[in-house]
Parts: structure tokens; sequence; C-alpha cells
């Protein structure tokens, strides 16, 4: 992968995924619900979950440079 695009996407995934967890663990602090009309555990599980996936890919493609 070129450098720049690695970097970009790297960064762009690393600040989506941190920003996704922040929230969903804000949400779940405040026993607020992550997403309305879904099982309170599902939508923050799945969410947590993607925020992670985000977060790996990320680091992924930034020890891609």
């Amino acid at each position: 992968m070129e450098r720049g695009p690695a970097i970009y996407a790297g960064v762009v995934f690393a600040l989506f995924g941190g920003a996704l967890l922040l929230w969903t663990a804000a949400r779940v602090r405040q026993r607020r619900p992550v997403a309305h009309g879904v099982n309170p555990v599902a939508s923050a599980t799945l969410a947590g979950l993607a925020s992670v996936i985000a977060l790996i890919l990320g680091a992924w493609c930034l020890t891609r440079l």
C-alpha cells in the first residue's frame, strides 16, 4: 500500500473506532439506549464490536507503512 493512502485510511479508521467506542461507553454508562428500538445489550455489543474492528483496521493500515 502506498504511504499516503495508508496513513489517511489508518487515521480515519482509528478516529472513527475511537470515537464510536467512547460514544458507546458514554451511552452505556448513562444507561441510555445506543440504538432506539433495539435490544440495549445487542446494540451496545454490536457498536463495541464495530469500534474494535475499526481500531484494528486502523492499526493494520498504519503498520503497512
